[in-house]
């Protein structure tokens, strides 16, 4: 099978306008969510992840910001080139501006900005996006269809997305603790990560090799996840599968992890009958918010992050187990060598996604 590596295009997120500005802020434990005043529908005060310097059009503006970084890592012969595919993971788009076409501004930022020659496929489902975006782009380079695909996960902050988590009473009035026993739920964030895939290696930035991915549906409920964890072990145990990995090889997991009493319920359940629940983990709800369709993209930055410095960054958030099943939650930043990651993910509809990276040997 042919070889994929990934490595990080860019990252902008309320924490840095880079990689390494959001390495910095991990390191130090510095979470973006903050309380933004009557940001509710009724003038509540909810904690939010929003980047402070964008005050409209955030989703084009947050968009362009990003394609600064992109353009510094990767050269026009790549961002042009009739072998690049871009893949864009969203939720909402440009809910803001609905009725209008919510996609169309992708594609003249991409087409005007870049100069793309391939017309963006849009990955939209719920909150395992980002993980389904990566593992579809790495099915294009192993069928030949294309040489490079970038992947931007994006999302922002929105009046319709808080109201309609308001709504199902999901929204958290302090900084989402998940996997915690205090937890109460979400913490709404926003922000973009564009990762590149191919079977070369296109720059001098830190490389993984990803090994394989799946999704799975548990046909549990519109918006509740199956009580047994059924999508999610399905989903890890045939990336387990198709991986050919032991499950002893996995140094490091990054987990879903909402801070919703159902949502780590889950997780923690299926984490158990996959055998994984003493492997280290962290959910990184606690520095960005969840981040929705592209949480899965920042979320692998993270984790190629982790394994390029050898740090497992803190749970932000978690002091103590609040889920049926214990889980080997990471308190406290430590120093590790990391040479195999899971990331997983899990979202409305019943969706389950995950996928395995290992470290490049240089």
């Amino acid at each position: 099978m042919k070889d994929v590596f990934i490595t990080y295009g860019s990252l902008v997120t309320p924490l840095g306008s880079s990689v390494q500005e959001n390495l910095d802020a991990l390191k130090t434990n510095v979470s973006g969510v903050k309380v933004v005043s009557n940001s509710g529908f009724k003038g509540e005060n909810w904690p939010l992840a929003k980047i402070d310097t964008i005050t409209e059009n955030r989703f084009s503006t947050l968009l362009l910001n990003s394609l600064i970084e992109l353009k510094s890592n990767f050269d026009n012969a790549i961002l042009q080139s009739e072998k690049t595919l871009f893949i864009i993971s969203t939720t909402k788009a440009d809910i803001e501006n609905f009725p209008e076409d919510t996609f169309s501004v992708i594609n003249e930022v991409l087409y005007s900005e870049l100069g793309i020659k391939n017309k963006p496929i849009i990955v939209s489902n719920a909150c395992i996006s980002g993980v389904l975006a990566i593992n579809l782009a790495a099915d294009y380079i192993r069928l030949e269809k294309f040489i490079d695909v970038i992947v931007v996960g994006i999302d922002v902050v929105s009046e319709f997305v808080i109201n309609g988590f308001q709504s199902l009473f999901a929204l958290s009035d302090e900084i989402a603790r998940p996997f915690d026993k205090t937890r109460k739920g979400i913490s709404l964030g926003e922000g973009v990560g564009i990762v590149l895939l191919s079977s070369n290696k296109r720059n001098s930035n830190f490389h993984a090799k990803y090994i394989n991915g799946s999704s799975s549906n548990d046909a549990n409920h519109i918006s509740g996840p199956s009580r047994t964890g059924e999508g999610l072990v399905r989903s890890i145990n045939e990336t387990l599968k198709r991986s050919n990995i032991e499950k002893n090889t996995i140094n490091f997991i990054s987990a879903h992890g909402t801070g919703t009493l159902y949502n780590d319920e889950m997780e923690s359940i299926a984490f158990q009958r996959t055998e994984l629940n003493t492997i280290p983990m962290n959910s990184l709800k606690g520095y960005f918010g969840h981040t929705l369709g592209a949480a899965g993209v920042i979320e692998t930055i993270v984790s190629m992050l982790s394994m390029e410095h050898n740090i497992l960054f803190q749970s932000l958030g978690f002091s103590e187990v609040g889920t049926t099943e214990k889980l080997n939650l990471i308190e406290k930043n430590e120093f590790h060598e990391i040479n195999c990651v899971l990331k997983t993910a899990s979202g409305f509809g019943g969706g389950n996604a995950s996928l395995i990276l290992v470290k490049e040997v240089k």
